[in-house]
């Protein structure tokens, strides 16, 4: 059977593939896009979406512990686990069936089954029915990652779990570890902490959320550790012993090995890029420690092949998959001026409890590359609508260079900072100084204001502290 013929083909449907897809359709493209498990790949259903359902539940549960803070009674306040995940799962359900909808509707051809790349410009297919061939001038890879398993710290759903078992665990945790500090890991661990898990967070660096500026870690640690978090930084689980029950786990700390008891431990260290089973060594793709070597454009060397999103490295990130997609759609569509994502211009979001995002480069990293830099703080107790809303706890941090006024980084934590965030990340784009942010005019009372004080407080203009 002759190959079916396409201008574009995709391999994996999540927020890299499936907007890379509905892109280069839009411009006229005949596209395909292949998926082995699920649309919307791992943010959809497993990761970024069923996670920040799951959070909100355990924020309604922290609010209303602190009911009688805002003048109100609640009484007899309880969770069920089960109800709680099953949300979670329905609020993924609904996010899949709609890239579904909007396959469809773009008029891309959906496959289902396990691509591999037998030669350049063709795929091979394996669907339920049997075998499909494709061939087309231009392929995206798209398939993600997955999480990484330490030997001997691997997952086995019942006492040691990865992200997919913590999101539909068989049972709440009472003593739990988790392993890693980066945005999954202290997402589940102040999930389950909230719910009532004795929870221990170990950190091989120095710091916990490590990517984050170094003020920013130390101030989320003070908040986990005033919610009974335990956290554990310069540390290693060197082995689990897994017992009936109950797991031990040795952790070295100082040069010293402790043994502590836990019924659940979740392993958060990090990810692999789906390279696997593709066919890429024998095109002459470079692959680097599971991710897809690329250029700036998402290039992989080998004439029309194309590598995004998490298999093409860090920031392993959704808003970088789909941007890149779109870049690169427009790339073989053969538009002008198409800009490479830049990674320094990309925001980072963990939501935990204090929430935590930042862009650009933190204050370390900005001297590091030679910047004279001028820093601004501004707490989150000095704001009158954080304090309205009992959400006193937090900053926000600016770092500009001191020859120019642009600005470097921007660094938060505190409630609803994710969505902040974005004003930075604006200015970013827009290339803003000093100057333009203390011009703008902030609306009152809101939490943005604080973006407004901490601009201020880097040029000794601070007005409300």
């Amino acid at each position: 059977m002759a190959a079916k013929q396409f201008d574009l083909v995709v391999i994996g449907a999540g927020p890299g593939g499936y907007v890379a897809a509905i892109r280069a359709s839009q411009l006229g493209l005949k596209v395909a896009i292949v998926e082995r498990e699920h649309m919307g790949g791992i943010c959809l259903n497993w990761g970024c979406i069923p996670t920040k359902a799951m959070l909100r539940s355990s924020e309604v549960f922290h609010l209303m512990h602190r009911a009688k803070e805002f003048g109100l009674s609640a009484t007899g306040i309880d969770y069920d686990l089960d109800a709680v995940v099953k949300r979670s799962r329905g609020v993924a359900k609904q996010l899949n069936s709609g890239v579904g909808h909007l396959m469809k509707k773009n008029k891309v051809e959906v496959l289902m089954g396990e691509a591999s790349l037998p030669a350049k410009g063709k795929v091979s297919v394996k669907t339920e029915k049997g075998t499909e061939e494709l061939s087309a001038k231009n392929i995206i890879l798209a398939t993600g990652a997955r999480a990484r398993e330490l030997p001997g710290l691997e997952a086995d759903g019942d006492l040691v779990w990865t992200y997919k078992h913590a999101l539909m665990p068989p049972r709440m945790p009472k003593k739990l570890l988790v392993i890693g500090s980066g945005a999954i890991g202290i997402e589940f661990a102040s999930f389950y902490n909230t719910l009532g898990a004795d929870t221990t967070v170990v950190e091989v660096m120095d710091r916990i959320l490590p990517v984050e500026d170094a003020e920013i870690s130390a101030f989320a640690k003070k908040s986990f550790a005033k919610q009974g978090m335990k956290i554990m930084e310069k540390a290693m689980v060197k082995q689990l012993d897994r017992g009936k029950g109950k797991v031990t786990a040795h952790i070295e700390v100082g040069g010293k090995v402790e043994k502590i008891d836990f019924d659940t431990v979740i392993s958060a260290v990090g990810i692999v890029g789906n390279t696997e089973g593709l066919g890429l060594e024998a095109l002459g793709v470079k692959v680097d420690r599971t991710h897809v070597v690329t250029d700036e454009f998402c290039r992989t060397g080998v004439e029309g092949l194309y590598a995004i999103g998490d298999i093409a490295g860090a920031p392993w990130l959704a808003h970088k998959a789909s941007h890149e997609g779109v870049m690169v759609a427009e790339l073989i569509a053969g538009k002008n001026n198409v800009h490479p994502v830049k990674p320094e211009s990309i925001a980072g979001c963990t939501y935990c409890h204090p929430q935590v995002a930042s862009v650009g480069y933190s204050e370390a990293k900005a001297k590091e590359l030679g910047y004279k830099v001028k820093v601004g703080r501004f707490p989150f107790i000095g704001n009158g609508k954080a304090i309205a809303l009992g959400e006193a706890e937090g900053m926000v941090k600016t770092v500009f260079d001191e020859k120019t006024g642009e600005l470097l980084g921007a660094h938060m934590i505190g409630a609803e900072v994710t969505e902040l965030i974005q004003g930075y990340v604006v200015g970013r784009t827009l290339e803003t100084t000093e100057e333009d942010l203390m011009n703008t005019v902030f609306p009152h009372p809101t939490l943005s204001e604080m973006m407004h004080e901490s601009v201020l407080d880097a040029y000794d203009r601070v007005i409300h502290i």
